[in-house]
């Protein structure tokens, strides 16, 4: 009997128009180009500015550009789930005013929170959910308005967050491709280190909260930098042996674009070379659960059919994990997947 697994077969992803440059946030806070770029490694991030428009907005528009490119009905999808921590509200979820928008008629939806470790463990959730041979087209999307929980007044903080959204469709295949091993994780002794005080039900909103900033996040950087650096890079060894995969054989690592020394160190300590290392943190920032398929949209034409790649990230909580991926498809030109038993051709 043939085993299912579930493959990647399109992405879709969106950016705002507006892109705040680190010189405009020299003039918000006592900082610098260089400073940044050094420290941090970005130059710009694309900030939704639009009044009344949130998560779901980018949401949406990654939705409907990875809809167009797999030829997807709205009827046929059968799951959405949204790895988000920037919720347009507390209730109802994000996926449900998707399901909404999008007109999707057939799928039950659902948000996970799992702050910048979200993408993982949503793209895990939504893999096992085509393993079970129930349900044939499930999008799963990482979306942040990171810059509606930054204080601009915070020069450790501001430089850092900004706003995006991409999305992918997963279907069953019987092909040795998809999506192969994860290892996830959950610590919670990150709370001190990496956290939004108020807003939720301990600490809930008030005239204190909002006078203090606390709906922002607050970060004791070296701390999240010795435990991503080391977690990350122990989740990513622990893929590569258990698969008996040797370095050589890793086409791609796809990290978490958190900060560039982070991924710097992560790429170091996994003796990959820069050139096997996805990385647009210049460009795009930090969007949170939406960096890791941010990097495959970005990159996706630089993909072939059988590649390995070993996504990574980490997250408050702490939260952290990989996932080994065997690409599906050649993403420069169309190229065909075993779906059910059929062969199907993939576009562009």
């Amino acid at each position: 009997m043939q085993m299912t697994n579930a493959v990647i077969t399109g992405v879709g992803g969106y950016v705002p128009d507006y892109i705040l440059t680190n010189d405009e946030i020299s003039k918000m806070v006592d900082t610098t180009n260089e400073w940044i770029m050094e420290r941090i490694g970005i130059k710009e991030r694309h900030i939704l500015k639009d009044e009344g428009l949130g998560t779901s907005y980018m949401a949406r528009k990654a939705a409907k550009q990875l809809l167009q490119r797999t030829q997807s009905h709205p009827d046929e999808i059968d799951l959405v789930i949204v790895a988000t921590t920037t919720p347009d509200y507390l209730l109802p979820s994000t996926a449900s005013i998707l399901c909404d928008k999008l007109e999707l008629k057939n799928a039950f939806a659902f948000d996970m929170q799992a702050v910048c470790s979200g993408f993982l463990y949503a793209l895990e959730t939504g893999a096992n959910f085509i393993r079970s041979g129930k349900y044939q087209k499930v999008i799963v999307i990482g979306a942040d308005k990171m810059s509606s929980i930054v204080n601009y007044t915070d020069r450790t903080t501001c430089p850092i967050f900004a706003d995006g959204a991409a999305a992918f469709m997963l279907q069953p295949t019987t092909e040795n491709i998809g999506i192969m091993d994860s290892v996830l994780k959950t610590d919670g002794k990150g709370l001190p280190f990496l956290h939004i005080k108020a807003g939720g039900s301990v600490c809930a909103p008030s005239y204190y909260t909002l006078d203090n900033h606390l709906h922002h996040i607050y970060q004791e950087g070296r701390t999240v930098f010795k435990y991503a650096v080391a977690n990350m890079s122990d989740a990513c060894e622990t893929i590569i042996t258990r698969n008996n995969l040797n370095k050589g054989e890793i086409d791609w690592v796809v990290p978490h674009q958190a900060n560039q020394r982070i991924i710097s160190a992560v790429a170091q300590r996994l003796e990959m070379p820069a050139e096997k290392v996805m990385v647009n943190i210049e460009r795009y920032g930090n969007t949170s659960s939406g960096t890791l398929p941010l990097c495959i949209w970005d990159f996706e034409n630089k993909l072939k059919k059988g590649d390995n790649l070993i996504f990574t990230a980490f997250g408050a909580g702490f939260t952290w994990g990989a996932i080994y991926i065997k690409w599906g498809y050649d993403g420069s030109s169309p190229s065909q997947i075993k779906i059910n038993d059929q062969i199907i051709s993939m576009r562009k």
